[in-house]
């Protein structure tokens, strides 16, 4: 799945993600940490990995990781 980062705040390493489907998807720390990155920009396209119920698992670059 893809989307677009909305928000996102350094200090608290999570963020909210706009997915191509117009939604939006809240991510945490666990998440981001997860990625191996150190930051996201707004409007950056990125690639999630969900659990089954939906919460986000980790956040990637696509073609990254």
């Amino acid at each position: 799945m893809q989307g677009t980062i909305a928000t996102f705040d350094p200090g608290t390493r999570s963020g909210t993600l706009l997915l191509d489907d117009g939604s939006e998807l809240a991510f945490g720390a666990e998440a981001f940490g997860r990625s191996g990155l150190r930051l996201l920009r707004l409007g950056q396209r990125v690639s999630i990995e969900a659990q089954p119920d939906g919460r986000v698992h980790r956040v990637s670059i696509p073609g990254i990781g």
